[in-house]
């Protein structure tokens, strides 16, 4: 995600473990009653402001950052309740000031860290997985110079990598994403237009998320957003030397998944990345876009549950 004002390689093969893990995940209950459609909003007070979150499952902690224009409800349902089923504690917040958190709206990824950092803190999580998806990725990466000691894993999700970039992202997503949008712009911003299976997959996944009855986070002002994003593509959409350092120099499990056709974060990017970040899988959709957990929500919870539990 290119903004105005912004700071290991190999791919993984994520191992035939993966079927036992689905098929375990599939085969019993999620872990809690509550389902992520009916998970009630809870507030904690942190430093002045309270932030928002909602708990779906039990078992390992993590803490879901989401997108540029992104809240709370923005979340597929299917996804959050697929991971709850691998035995996570799934936790998805709205940054300050946006969707129902109060306090000082940003979209700097360091502010948007600081947030995750700050509830993780509140409730007391000792560790936590920490999944960043498109501008959250970018905050999640940012998380690593904040407080890497509190994260085990790092799962990123359609987003870019620090530093200039080979491939750049497309024209359109800056039209699509500075304007109020309808179903045929999700189906570009976070899908494959010209894939029938990707835009059966979006509508699936757009009822999914619209089946929420009652309370839903106020959007996030796309007027206000867009002087945020910029006009045209960055060459260094993410320029951050010491994201960049640290990336190549830590320990932590790193997974990106992503689309092969994402108009904003190519993820042809992380693979120009490929022998310089030693802790780095890279797992990649066909005829997919930049929401690729939406239009497979199943299937990447079951990869992010291998990601996680299976050591090699």
């Amino acid at each position: 995600m290119a903004l105005q004002d912004f700071t290991t390689g190999r791919r993984g093969l994520l191992g035939s473990a993966l079927i036992g893990v689905l098929a375990a995940g599939l085969a019993s209950p999620a872990r809690a009653a509550t389902r992520a459609v009916d998970a009630p909003t809870q507030h904690i007070d942190v430093g002045g402001r309270k932030l928002a979150y909602r708990s779906v499952g039990t078992g390992q902690p993590m803490v879901l950052c989401t997108r540029f224009r992104g809240t709370i409800d923005d979340w597929d349902p299917l996804f959050l309740d697929s991971l709850a089923a691998q035995g996570f504690q799934v936790i998805t917040f709205d940054y300050s000031g946006l969707g129902f958190s109060t306090g000082e709206p940003s979209l700097n990824p360091f502010a948007w860290a600081k947030d995750a950092g700050d509830l993780i803190a509140a409730l007391k999580l000792p560790s936590v997985v920490l999944l960043g998806w498109s501008l959250g990725g970018i905050a999640a990466q940012a998380a690593l110079s904040i407080f890497p000691d509190k994260i085990s894993h790092l799962v990123l999700v359609g987003t870019t990598p620090p530093g200039p970039v080979p491939k750049l992202a497309e024209p359109l997503f800056y039209e699509a994403a500075a304007r109020e949008n309808d179903f045929e712009d999700e189906v570009i911003l976070f899908f494959e237009p010209n894939s029938p299976a990707s835009r059966a997959a979006a509508k699936a996944s757009h009822d999914r998320i619209a089946a929420r009855k009652g309370e839903r986070a106020p959007a996030v002002p796309y007027k206000w957003a867009a002087q945020n994003l910029g006009d045209k593509p960055k060459a260094n959409p993410f320029p951050a030397p010491p994201i960049l350092a640290i990336l190549k120099s830590t320990t932590i499990p790193i997974l990106h998944i992503g689309g092969d056709h994402d108009l904003i974060c190519p993820v042809e990017n992380w693979y120009a990345l490929n022998d310089q970040l030693p802790t780095l899988q890279l797992l990649t959709y066909p005829n997919a876009g930049h929401g690729p957990q939406h239009q497979h929500p199943v299937s990447s919870a079951a990869h992010i549950a291998t990601f996680v539990k299976v050591r090699d």
